[in-house]
């Protein structure tokens, strides 16, 4: 019989620790009333139902927070603050350098929309913060040929 994977933990420190960071909440789900940018923290923070990609076991989601530290300025893009119960589903986290080690932590969601968190230096951090739930299905990716 499978097990279920562990809680993750990550802590993403360059673009390389960042693309794992990303693979792992690939097609995570939220609503947009659960970003919160704390300005004089100089933190983001989203939480998300993640997909558990990791587990061998049975399909599974585990409530995650992911946390952007040393973030000077948010924009976003195709997101309204206003919708707060508007779901979202992330596609991909990525790094674009800047004045070294700065540069901005991009979070892609599906329908073209995107936060760009713009970053003294790479400091984001993944947790999962609740025990996982059976999902109703797995994810797919239309044209991902296969």
């Amino acid at each position: 019989m499978a097990q279920s994977a562990p809680p993750l933990k990550l802590l993403a420190q360059d673009a390389d620790d960042l693309k794992v960071l990303s693979a792992a909440l690939q097609d995570a789900v939220g609503k947009v009333g659960d970003i919160a940018f704390e300005a004089r923290k100089r933190q983001l923070t989203i939480a998300l139902n993640r997909f558990r990609w990791e587990s061998s076991g049975p399909r599974e989601r585990v409530r995650s927070a992911v946390q952007v530290g040393g973030v000077m300025a948010v924009k976003a893009r195709k997101i309204r603050r206003e919708a707060k119960r508007a779901v979202i589903e992330l596609l991909a986290v990525t790094f674009e350098a800047g004045e070294a080690p700065g540069g901005a932590v991009i979070f892609e969601f599906a329908g073209g929309a995107d936060l760009r968190c713009e970053v003294e230096c790479l400091d984001v951090v993944l947790a999962d913060v609740s025990q996982p739930w059976p999902a109703v299905a797995e994810p797919t990716h239309q044209g991902a040929g296969g």
